[in-house]
């Protein structure tokens, strides 16, 4: 199951559209979907889990924990929507692409993918633009 918490003003505004697109994504990967939870939050709520759990003292965009057991995904995908702002207007995209960007980027995570190396960081970016394309909303 796909859920949306909100430690910020910020609210999706089609949650079930999300929740087909993500559930998607994870079936795309050969995947099945266990309990996701995305939190989105504000920065500094994102750095305060930063600094206690990964002992990082940056502010950033996402963070993810995988409780992942085997092909069944499952984990909390932390995002600030203070971060994925600038983020939009540093790469001249609106926010809703960044977001989505952002969403699949932690789904992609469970699902194996890396970002640590340069090789890695070209196939998640290029894994990011797929999964973006598969975004439907129903009219």
């Amino acid at each position: 199951m796909i859920s949306f918490n909100y430690e910020t003003e910020f609210e999706i505004d089609n949650e079930i559209a999300y929740e087909k697109w993500i559930s998607s994504i994870i079936v795309s990967e050969g995947k099945r979907e266990g309990d996701i939870n995305y939190i989105f939050c504000d920065d500094e709520y994102l750095l305060e889990i930063n600094q206690k759990y990964l002992d990082h003292d940056t502010l950033t965009d996402i963070i993810s924990f995988d409780y992942s057991v085997g092909n069944e995904l499952h984990g909390d995908i932390f995002i600030s929507i203070e971060r994925v702002k600038d983020n939009a207007l540093d790469f001249n995209v609106d926010f809703d692409i960044e977001l989505k960007r952002v969403m699949a980027h932690g789904v992609l995570h469970y699902c194996g993918y890396k970002d640590k190396s340069e090789a890695d960081e070209v196939v998640m970016r290029t894994k990011e633009e797929e999964k973006m394309r598969m975004f439907h909303v129903e009219p």
